[in-house]
């Protein structure tokens, strides 16, 4: 299917790994021009590489901490000056530390909302002038299953990612017409942080195999843990005009193993 977005151009941010980067891949074989980010400009110029060898599109990495106001502006700069416009912003950012709730302090509470709200409010701002020019733009935020059904040891994603949700629904009536805001709930992917875990837990004996213990995530009713170009490719459609009228939506991505029945 042609989304009909070759020529359009992104910023994904935290997409030197995991679905970040299968988002930003997912647009580049597209033909969208994308801007990728990380912290780690080795790993950030490594991913550019590999994303670059499969785009139809340009892909420029800047580095930037997401929690640092001044970083996040370039990202939004660094994308408009580059490709001369900002037409699809997907946020992504690394999970706050698991635990729980006894054994959090405020120092972790703070840092997971600068971390998974402040940062999407800020590139919001930053990206919102530009995505409404040319007829409007799209957002997307990545965010977490835990947003449907509180997840054991992870009260700060439980809790703090709600804002995100909040966040997305509030954009996608103030920024409409021009922009549409949606948000994405993964569950389980094998990114290179599960295939960590995984190869871990077979190092001390929980499992006889890899694919054994890929197998102990895939609590849901496919029998299986997501392919992280899954959720790129579905990021890459909701930022398509093919899906023109989804605006406001959390779509679970995490093949079926949430609860709750909205």
């Amino acid at each position: 299917m042609d989304l009909e977005i070759d020529g359009n151009a992104a910023l994904v941010t935290a997409s030197s790994s995991g679905l970040g980067k299968a988002s930003a891949t997912a647009l580049a074989r597209e033909g969208v021009d994308v801007v990728i980010n990380g912290r780690d400009e080795e790993r950030l110029a490594e991913a550019r590489e590999e994303i670059a060898a499969e785009a139809e599109g340009r892909v420029v990495a800047q580095p930037g901490d997401l929690t640092d106001p001044e970083d996040v502006e370039a990202m939004v700069e660094t994308t408009v000056e580059e490709f001369g416009g900002l037409d699809h912003l997907v946020t992504s950012a690394g999970g706050p530390p698991s635990g729980a709730f006894l054994d959090t302090d405020d120092e972790d509470w703070e840092e997971a909302y600068e971390l998974l709200v402040m940062s999407v409010v800020r590139l919001a701002r930053e990206a919102y002038p530009h995505l409404k020019e040319d007829g409007g733009g799209t957002i997307v935020t990545i965010t977490s299953r835990s947003v449907k059904e509180a997840l054991d040891s992870l009260v700060l994603s439980n809790s703090v990612r709600m804002g995100v949700i909040g966040l997305e629904k509030t954009l996608s009536k103030e920024f409409a017409p021009e922009v549409r805001a949606n948000a994405v709930l993964p569950g389980p992917h094998e990114t290179a942080r599960i295939q960590e875990l995984v190869e871990d837990a077979v190092e001390r004996g929980e499992y006889d195999s890899y694919e054994e213990g890929l197998q102990g995530w895939a609590g849901n009713p496919l029998e299986r843990i997501g392919d992280p170009m899954e959720l790129g490719n579905t990021v890459a459609y909701l930022s398509s005009p093919k899906s023109g009228f989804v605006n406001g939506t959390a779509l679970p991505i995490d093949g079926g193993s949430t609860g709750a029945n909205l």
